[in-house]
């Protein structure tokens, strides 16, 4: 992309102190989503970065994971796979349990959700240290697809939120700060 266009984009995202608790700065992407500009670009620049690798499944993580995860699954031709808390899913489930910065959450997924055939991007808005996602990434893994991705928006990188995921795995972000 652009640099004045990632510029635009990184210049969108607000900054919240202490949310959810204090000394957290959060990155608020839902102020890049409201412009309609902004959010065409990210969504297609998300396009770009996985058109052509036979991509059959994106994996959206709860909730704004299922934002642009749907769009981009809607444009590449995939399926969407939602992984979500505990409860949400009403088939049989796989589930993870796992530390983030603030605490330990649950996430699962459908048992049948993903199979060895399929190519998967998993997708989320931001990393911050990775737990959220690295549970996602485990429970994926589970279920032997031939290849996974890794993919966020948002990276921040002081952290070191890629130090979750074993070596070799394939994590890309569009804006690091």
């Amino acid at each position: 992309m652009e640099k004045e266009k990632l510029e635009k984009i990184k210049n969108l995202i607000r900054d919240i102190p202490d949310f959810p608790v204090k000394g957290i700065l959060f990155r608020d992407l839902t102020t890049m989503l409201k412009d309609g500009e902004a959010f065409r670009l990210v969504c297609e620049e998300l396009k770009n970065e996985y058109a052509g690798l036979g991509v059959t499944k994106v994996v959206g993580i709860e909730a704004r994971g299922f934002i642009c995860g749907a769009v981009l699954a809607h444009e590449l031709g995939a399926g969407f796979v939602p992984v979500r808390k505990p409860g949400k899913l009403p088939a049989d489930t796989v589930q993870k349990t796992y530390s983030k910065e603030y605490g330990t959450d649950v996430i699962e997924i459908h048992r049948d959700a993903i199979n060895e055939n399929d190519v998967v991007v998993l997708h989320d808005d931001l990393l911050a240290t990775g737990g959220t996602m690295a549970a996602a990434y485990e429970l994926v893994k589970s279920m032997n697809p031939k290849r996974i991705y890794v993919n966020f928006i948002v990276e921040l990188e002081a952290l070191e939120g890629r130090k979750a995921f074993p070596d070799g795995v394939d994590v890309r972000s569009m804006i690091v700060y």
